[in-house]
């Protein structure tokens, strides 16, 4: 009976660093590689957190999004469903990084039909992030009442979730503005920012998932 006992509280212990870790590389994405960017290779800025795949961050940005799509594969929900997302996050994940968005500037058709099969993949990337945040993280088990703190954890899924969406519009917003207004914004990197609001929100909601904050 102990030594179940022990087996058992291995497995939550270990279930809980899985999404701490999740929640740090969501935090160190969208701050390790511009900082990097610019400390180490001496870049700006980029437009959006994708166009660091065509700078020295390369191989950092692209290492992140297949190790959080590796832990969301290995992460299991309540539900079958739950499994299956997890699943389709670590594919978009790994397929956003083999897709990269068009570079800055002129480019070929090619380039430009990758970059909108990128924007596909990211958007579906984000769909399934929402998902967790929203419709996973919020639910309890039937057997049990909400504790407060419980409670209060929803609160800020659900809100990571609305912000992620939010930025998510505006993002698309954006791209479909014509040039003549785009250019107004285009100074202010505003798809990066987005970005990396988005990725920061998705990122404080494993965070508060794992049980680092906020707990019982």
């Amino acid at each position: 009976m102990e030594i179940a006992s022990t087996s058992e509280n291995s497995l939550v212990i270990s279930y809980l660093a899985l999404r701490t870790t999740v929640g740090i590389l969501g935090f160190a994405l969208p701050i390790l590689v511009p900082i990097g960017g610019m400390l180490i290779f001496k870049s700006g800025i980029q437009s959006s957190l994708s166009s660091y795949y065509y700078t020295g961050m390369r191989d950092v940005f692209v290492g992140i999004l297949w190790t959080i799509g590796f832990f969301l594969y290995c992460y299991r929900g309540y539900e079958p469903i739950d499994n299956i997302v997890g699943n389709l996050a670590c594919i978009f994940a790994v397929f956003v990084s083999l897709f990269p968005t068009s570079p800055d500037g002129s480019s070929s058709s090619i380039a430009n039909f990758i970059g909108i099969v990128h924007l596909v993949f990211a958007a579906l990337f984000f769909t399934t992030l929402i998902y967790f945040s929203l419709i996973l993280f919020t639910k309890t088990n039937q057997n049990t009442q909400s504790t407060p703190e419980k409670l209060k954890r929803n609160v800020v899924y659900r809100m990571c979730a609305y912000i992620m969406s939010a930025c998510i519009v505006l993002m698309a917003i954006f791209k479909f503005l014509p040039d003549s207004v785009a250019s107004l914004f285009t100074t202010y990197d505003p798809v990066f920012w987005l970005e990396t609001v988005a990725i920061l929100a998705f990122g404080l909601s494993w965070f508060v998932k794992g049980g680092t904050i906020m707990q019982d």
